[in-house]
């Protein structure tokens, strides 16, 4: 199905609304898909007007495809739409039109991920995902709102050259009916074959996007960067397809949506490619996010206060200094976190392991607060030594258990927290986190 409405064959009964060739966003319908249950006439969606979806294809520059997609399965919140996930479940539903206005319904944020099946070298990932949601309304308090969507994943295997990386996805009845429609929806990144000469300005045709033109994120932002310029100009295309039923008197309406909401797509996808490129990464000395030091910077900045503070080194070897220092930083056993100084803390650097314990990255890591890892005896322990920590400049934590991003308990034997200071005014920067021993549990 997914393969069916990126090709948008004219054959398969698929008609493009007003496109002039320079649209970014492509509407395409399909009057005449057949939706109904194979054995089961009471689920048949013959009263719809059909199929509408929406695509738009773009050219994504030093952005390992395998990360992206990773990135999107397992941070959804970071650029999909609940209400727009509640349209499209709402809508397989016989008689259970809501669009434009739908009940309200808030959405958590989290989704949970149960595995169905996968490869034995994890090729492909076969799951069903619940995104948690709570009625807004006092009459439909009790009522439950989340949605269930089946998904399959392939392609997040870094190592593996060439191949297409995909994320698809579908909602489906929370009973999972063999014979249910399934109206698939996703992103697929197919990689393009580098040639010698290729340069950052490449080409692109009318429907294509490029995500990072004019971004300075390539290898001329990389000082001393080396030979690390040829094997980071790498490209792939990125294509996202979005499928809607809709009612036939509706059709207009839910194409407006459709094309605002893979345009709002486009832009979180724009964000964390920018995130995730090279030129991003913190072993190559950029800024981590808008307003925040050097990484390199703010590595000296944290092994010097921990010096300071505790009397002793952080790292193995005082004489690190520069490139040396961050990437035996990045690459420390001890999970190492900044957050910053606001009276609801915010994560604004991690090392390699502080991103493995949260299972997250380092854009997604901008938008989690410190109170967000710990359970309610952490926040206890950590309340009652923050007045420590902020009067002498350091305190020691308990062995505890703090949570990742997907919802998974970690345990760790002692956790350190010490103040950042900036080395050019002596004043507080922010607040750093040692996790030593940390395991999952």
């Amino acid at each position: 199905g997914f393969n069916d409405a990126v090709n948008g064959f004219n054959d398969d009964g698929w008609t493009v609304l007003n496109c002039d060739g320079a649209e970014d966003v492509i509407i395409a319908v399909n009057s005449t898909k057949n939706l109904s249950g194979t054995s089961n006439p009471a689920s048949s969606l013959t009263f719809l007007g059909g199929i509408l979806c929406a695509k738009a294809s773009m050219l994504l520059q030093n952005v390992p495809p395998a990360v992206l997609v990773r990135f999107l399965r397992e941070h959804r919140s970071q650029w999909a739409d609940f209400n727009v996930d509640a349209y499209a479940a709402a809508s397989l539903k016989a008689g259970s039109y809501a669009y434009p206005g739908m009940r309200p319904t808030r959405f958590t944020g989290s989704q949970i991920i149960m595995p169905l099946g996968h490869t034995i070298e994890h090729e492909e990932m076969l799951e069903v995902i619940r995104l948690e949601g709570h009625s807004l309304s006092q009459e439909h308090a009790f009522a439950s709102r989340d949605i269930h969507l089946l998904q399959i994943c392939s392609g997040i295997d870094e190592n593996v050259v060439g191949a297409c990386s995909e994320l698809i996805f579908a909602p489906i009845d929370e009973m999972f009916p063999d014979d249910a429609p399934l109206v698939p929806s996703g992103f697929r990144i197919i990689p393009l074959d580098s040639k010698p000469g290729d340069k950052k300005d490449a080409t692109t045709s009318n429907r294509t996007l490029d995500l990072t033109s004019g971004l300075e994120v390539g290898p001329a932002t990389t000082q001393g960067a080396g030979d690390a310029s040829s094997s980071q100009n790498t490209r792939s295309v990125l294509t996202i397809a979005f499928q809607f039923p809709f009612d036939s008197n509706l059709q207009d309406h839910v194409a407006v949506m459709a094309r605002q909401y893979v345009r709002s797509v486009i832009s979180s996808v724009q964000r964390v490619a920018m995130a995730i490129s090279p030129g991003m990464n913190p072993n190559v000395g950029s800024k981590l996010s808008p307003g925040s030091p050097e990484a390199l910077t703010l590595a000296h900045w944290i092994c010097q206060s921990y010096s300071y503070y505790l009397g002793s080194d952080l790292l193995r070897s005082d004489s690190l200094v520069g490139d040396s220092m961050l990437k035996s930083l990045w690459h420390h056993q001890d999970a190492i976190l900044c957050c910053s100084r606001k009276s609801l803390p915010v994560f604004i650097f991690a090392n390699q392991a502080g991103l493995d314990m949260l299972e997250t990255t380092l854009v997604a890591l901008q938008d989690i607060t410190l109170d967000k890892i710990f359970d309610e005896s952490g926040r206890k322990a950590l309340c009652a030594d923050f007045a420590k920590l902020m009067q002498q400049g350091y305190a020691y934590l308990p062995a505890g258990i703090c949570m990742s991003t997907m919802g998974r308990h970690v345990s760790y034997e002692q956790a350190i927290a010490w103040k950042v200071l900036a080395a050019e005014d002596n004043t507080v920067h922010c607040l750093a986190f040692s996790f030593i021993n940390w395991s999952f549990v």
